[in-house]
């Protein structure tokens, strides 16, 4: 017991020689709060303008020396900021300038649970500060550190994520098209088909007569802009295509591995690799945390239920592992996890299914994890080159 006091108080005397940073990042304006335990009881704000990097780090270097001079010695600077519009780009100048820097999700920090909680950015930033400080502390779950993506890491999901913006803008373009000749009594146009401009000289509206001429120069309009999307969608998947290509080549690679996994396909193997294999992960839990899929639960006395998936991960990586849950249904019928749906599934309505398929989407991640990581198989599935 005594050592385990003596230990905490060393790491809190290890905490308070250093200067905490942390800077509130907006559109308008940057809030920097700083403390120094050693030589401040209270924390000092100063605005700067927004993008004043050059500013911040001269404003680190007058806190560091204003520390030596009164103690004599030099202390390290701990910056925080939160994960936000601002990306990891003021994160990068900081750490290539030699300095400590941190980039924590904002909804892991507790707050104030009133029904009106006051909020500023001098708040925001006195409760970074003493996030930051807790972390520094070994404090357990004080908050949770986003891990910054290389410049690589990062640069390589937009392809994956341009392609999915341009398909649904495909679908509200094409949409908007059936949608204006519905209402003129025509139903069989189909706007993605290679005959789309052929077939509009040819509409006749329910009533006989050919499309209105203010109307077939819309749908001429919303047709060229479609086949832009199209043609970009076209490019990308080319460039997509030579990035996997490369990533073949390399042994024992994990887009090779999961497109091996029969119904997964190049762009399901492409979007699990850049979104969430990319990543190092210690436990099952931290995979199924990260896409979103982790269990909440609420326990307080009797009461103990289930409040289903956190939704607090990736968006886009738990939107695809759902997708794969329905086709690994269809696609892996024998395997394990497909006979642990069926079971559950036997006598449930189609809401609760809906569920369960939640569940088998975070067993398949999970699992998916396990044979890119450590090459485990998954129980009964079947390989495209087995």
């Amino acid at each position: 017991m005594k050592s385990i006091i003596q230990g905490g108080a060393e790491s809190v005397m290890d905490a308070a020689k250093a200067i905490y940073v942390s800077v509130e990042l907006s559109q308008s304006t940057w809030l920097v709060t700083s403390f120094a335990p050693a030589i401040d009881t209270k924390m000092a704000r100063k605005g700067l303008p927004v993008g004043g990097v050059g500013q911040l780090l001269t404003l680190v270097a007058d806190l560091r020396s204003k520390v030596l001079s009164k103690t004599g010695l030099s202390f390290p600077v701990i910056i925080i900021q939160e994960a936000g519009l601002d990306g990891f780009w003021v994160h990068r100048v900081l750490v290539d300038e030699g300095l400590e820097s941190y980039v924590v999700d904002a909804t892991s920090i507790a707050v104030p649970r009133k029904a009106r909680r006051a909020k500023t950015d001098r708040i925001d930033g006195e409760l970074l500060v003493r996030a930051l400080m807790a972390f520094k502390r070994g404090e357990p779950r004080a908050c949770a550190m986003v891990r910054v993506p290389s410049h690589d890491e990062e640069d390589r999901r937009r392809l994956l994520r341009e392609r999915k913006a341009l398909v649904v803008e495909r679908l509200r373009h094409a949409n908007r098209i059936e949608g204006l000749l519905f209402a003129q009594g025509i139903s069989n146009y189909r706007p993605l088909n290679r005959d789309r401009r052929p077939r509009l000289e040819d509409l006749r509206t329910g009533d006989g007569r050919p499309l209105p001429p203010f109307m077939k120069a819309q749908i001429s309009r919303e047709l060229d802009r479609l086949e832009l999307v199209i043609e970009q969608i076209r490019t990308i998947e080319a460039e997509r295509d030579k990035l996997l290509m490369c990533e073949r080549k390399e042994a024992n690679s994990a887009v090779s591995m999961l497109e091996n996994v029969r119904g997964i396909g190049p762009e399901f193997a492409s979007l699990l690799w850049a979104e969430g294999f990319y990543r190092h992960f210690d436990n099952r839990r931290q995979i199924a945390a990260y896409a979103g899929l982790a269990p909440t639960p609420w326990q307080s006395g009797s009461i103990d239920r289930d409040q289903g998936v956190s939704k607090a991960g990736n968006p886009r990586l738990r939107t695809t592992m759902i997708q794969a849950a329905w086709l690994w249904l269809r696609h892996q019928p024998d395997s394990a996890l497909s006979d642990w749906f069926r079971q559950r599934a036997a006598s449930s309505g189609a809401a609760q299914r809906k569920k369960i398929v939640v569940a088998l989407a975070r067993k398949l991640l999970v699992a998916l994890w396990k044979y890119v990581t450590a090459g485990i198989v998954i129980d009964g599935a079947r390989l495209k080159n087995a």
